[in-house]
């Protein structure tokens, strides 16, 4: 697996979050040896592209498209061609829709291989300072219908608990926590890798009252203490 790419072959290549440097060499060559990338915006992904000086065929690949997509790539795959898969930033298949690729590959008895790398989730949880030899990534909550009962399915989970949010939801999305699980020790992480980096540390409302009424900008990640936590909390304070 460790030398050139091979026809008939989905290449799942992590790349940057942030920080270009982040690449590696192995997902460089990779990049520069397929037929074809797929990537879910081609305007930001043909910006990587540039900055590595490779030149290849880019299709799109999101959301929206996917299923429709998938059909043409099988034929290419089918055909001996070489495929990578990347999404906007990070690891593909982590709150995108990569699995969908991934799980007709797999079907079609063709071979996926990952290029591990850089992901939010990580480093977001190394420099939260909570527990992480065990912990809970939940992605992105519901916008709209059945977030409150999400929320409240995890109130009771020990393990630390790691979200994706947006800016604009940020705040909304701490004061339901709070309100439903009590104000736990947290740590939002935003523009990681980035020259704007930022961690907040503290209790969820101590991090809600840094954000209120700010125009937060930037990829976020949010870490919160399991009920455990809250449970330790309480029986020192007695």
């Amino acid at each position: 697996m460790g030398g050139s790419v091979a026809g008939g072959t989905v290449y799942v290549v992590s790349t940057p979050i942030g920080n270009l440097e982040d690449i590696t060499r192995r997902a460089a060559r990779v990049l520069g040896e397929v037929d074809l990338i797929a990537a879910e915006d081609t305007r930001k992904s043909g910006l990587l592209l540039k900055h590595l000086g490779i030149r290849k065929p880019l299709v799109s690949y999101y959301s929206y498209n996917e299923t429709r997509r998938v059909e043409s790539l099988l034929v290419e795959l089918r055909a001996g061609k070489s495929v990578a898969l990347i999404t906007d930033a990070g690891t593909p298949g982590i709150s995108d829709p990569a699995f969908v690729l991934i799980r007709g590959a797999i079907a079609a008895g063709i071979p996926v291989v990952p290029i591990p790398g850089p992901t939010a989730l990580v480093p977001a949880l190394i420099m939260s300072g909570l527990p992480m030899d065990r912990f809970l990534f939940e992605g992105f909550l519901p916008a709209k219908k059945g977030r409150r009962g999400r929320i409240e399915a995890l109130a009771r989970e020990e393990r630390t608990v790691v979200f994706y949010e947006s800016p604009h939801r940020i705040a909304r999305t701490l004061q339901e926590i709070h309100d439903c699980w009590g104000d736990r020790p947290a740590a939002l992480s935003r523009e990681i890798t980035k020259a704007f980096e930022e961690t907040l540390r503290g209790t969820l409302s101590e991090i809600l009252q840094q954000v209120s009424g700010k125009n937060v900008k930037g990829e976020i990640v949010l870490v919160v203490g399991g009920s455990a936590v809250r449970k330790k909390q309480e029986t020192d304070q007695r």
